[in-house]
């Protein structure tokens, strides 16, 4: 197989790597959500999957909606389609994105609130479960008490992957990612006042648990699931029928 090929199947893989579960906050490519990727010379057509048929439509419209968008964004791999297998919402969500009809227009009465509120709802969770995971890897190595807790700086976060983390879903946030900004704060990017650090830090440790204890119930509901279909291991199955010339 050329550079090229394997170049063009990567970019994909990429872009799809972008979407997160909403309520995991974890790639789809890492939970074993996209089942199988088909490239021709038309396009790209993604398979999705969840762990059961009834997770939320909302999650799933948005996490396919990603997708399509994240794709649509990469240059010359022309049309893109991308259909949710398996749910009891399947045929309305794909026939919602087939007809680019939006999620209001896709689900009609049925939206009963706004996928942007949605987002900002999961995105504020995010950030706290990735706050607390930054100060726990600092704690690990240089212990403090509540008040310096309160008055730790970006800056003197270790360069690793909880801080990495943490800065993305701060941005994704509109909140400041200056080194001097105060690590711990609300939801608005505010301070925590020090009588409020406690519980502020036990909150954001409560849902970073819960958000890693959905994690691994789902994917032993997808393993289930699936253990008797292909891709085994949660690898998508990628196939790529496109013609020399077009891959050029």
């Amino acid at each position: 197989m050329s550079t090229a090929v394997l170049s063009a199947e990567a970019e994909i893989l990429d872009a799809l790597a972008t979407v997160t579960d909403p309520e995991l906050d974890e790639p789809i490519t890492d939970l074993g959500f996209v089942r199988s990727v088909f490239i021709d010379d038309d396009g790209v057509t993604v398979h999705l999957r969840l762990p059961t048929a009834f997770c939320s439509p909302n999650f799933a419209y948005l996490m396919a909606s990603d997708a399509l968008d994240a794709l649509r964004e990469l240059d010359e791999i022309g049309r893109v389609r991308v259909v949710l297998d398996d749910h009891h919402d399947s045929d309305k969500i794909n026939s919602g994105l087939a007809a680019d009809a939006g999620y209001l227009g896709t689900f009609g009465v049925e939206a009963q609130e706004s996928l942007d509120e949605l987002r900002d709802v999961f995105r504020r969770k995010a950030h706290a479960a990735a706050m607390e995971r930054a100060i726990a890897s600092l704690l690990r190595h240089k212990p403090m008490d509540v008040e310096q807790i309160g008055h730790l700086l970006l800056r003197d976060l270790p360069e690793d992957r909880a801080k990495v983390a943490l800065l993305r879903r701060r941005y994704a946030l509109g909140l400041s990612n200056c080194p001097n900004s105060r690590v711990l704060v609300d939801d608005e990017g505010k301070p925590v006042a020090p009588e409020a650090v406690p519980l502020r830090l036990r909150f954001a440790k409560s849902v970073r648990i819960s958000m890693e204890g959905n994690s691994h119930f789902c994917r032993g509901l997808l393993a289930t699931r699936y253990a008797d279909h292909e891709p085994a291991g949660g690898v998508p199955v990628v196939t790529n029928t496109k013609s020399t010339r077009s891959r050029k």
